[in-house]
């Protein structure tokens, strides 16, 4: 093994682990603020992946794509809020949950009908194809634009709850719901503001995303289970949170695909080393998961500390 494909898949793994707080931003927010279990989040990066897509088919141009994506998960958060989620907020958790599962079916036979059954491919655009020479290695330029952006995102996420009143009412919001709508907030306005910026954190995930794999239906909903795992380790309503948390994912799913086969290969033959060593990695994140649950129930950094 040498250092240079170890770097690559630390690399990988950095980039993967940012795509995923994209994702779980959105939904920290969503639970933190709104306490509301929403299954159909994995749609929405699905959707902005699909718009994503088709408008850069239409227009040759990925960065229309790329808003067209992100716009388009949003205000399908927001007529999802207000249409129906909006009237879940003091009943059960169980009726949340079959809410939005019945969300995740209405949205898949929708994406269906509109973009049709099979996958789309969306190309990487010029201004970053090609790689990059980091010393040990040659890495590709898009997956090193996308660690970027997503440190970016990450900082204005972090500015926005910290240092604007929307950021305050959000706060305030996860703290004490009664109390700001007691003094005046709009609380049913913020809440459809929230969803809809998770929502379009997820969309923008997923048009990112949809450059460097197939865009296809249920591709939401293997991201979201991780996501689940990322809000868990990091807490529920934490940004901070979900950011360690979805690094951590990231880098220990991605180097564990990688080194434990590799590791195995030691005393075993190569294909009982690659069974193993893959069934271990997959393992890897519910195993932290649960250690997190039994030290730290709260997850390592709740929002409520």
């Amino acid at each position: 093994m040498s250092a240079a494909l170890f770097f690559e898949q630390l690399l990988n793994g950095l980039q993967f682990g940012l795509m995923l707080f994209l994702m779980s931003a959105g939904l920290t927010l969503v639970f933190g603020v709104m306490g509301l279990i929403n299954l159909a989040h994995g749609s929405l990066y699905m959707l902005g992946a699909f718009f994503c897509a088709a408008a850069a088919s239409a227009t040759g141009n990925f960065w229309l794509g790329l808003i067209a994506g992100t716009a388009a998960a949003a205000a399908a958060g927001a007529l999802i809020e207000t249409a129906i989620l909006r009237r879940l907020y003091t009943r059960d958790h169980l009726d949340q949950v079959l809410a939005t599962y019945a969300l995740i079916l209405i949205l898949t036979e929708g994406t269906k009908i509109v973009f049709g059954p099979f996958p789309l491919y969306l190309n990487t655009p010029t201004l970053l194809q090609g790689t990059v020479n980091l010393g040990l290695t040659e890495y590709p330029l898009y997956r090193l634009a996308l660690i970027g952006f997503g440190l970016a995102v990450a900082l204005g996420l972090s500015l926005l709850i910290t240092r604007t009143r929307l950021g305050i009412r959000i706060r305030a919001g996860e703290n004490d719901r009664e109390m700001i709508a007691a003094l005046g907030v709009n609380i049913r306005a913020l809440y459809t503001l929230v969803f809809a910026l998770g929502a379009g954190l997820a969309g923008l995930a997923g048009a990112l995303v949809g450059a460097v794999q197939a865009v296809q239906v249920g591709m939401g909903e293997p991201v979201l289970i991780l996501a689940f795992v990322v809000i868990v380790i990091g807490g529920i309503g934490s940004i901070k949170g979900a950011m360690v948390g979805a690094l951590l994912v990231g880098i220990i799913d991605t180097m564990g695909r990688f080194l434990l086969p590799r590791a195995f290969g030691l005393f075993l033959d190569p294909s009982q080393a690659t069974v193993v060593g893959a069934a271990l990695a997959s393992m890897l994140i519910y195993l932290l998961m649960a250690l997190i649950l039994v030290l730290r129930p709260q997850g390592l950094f709740p929002a409520h500390a």
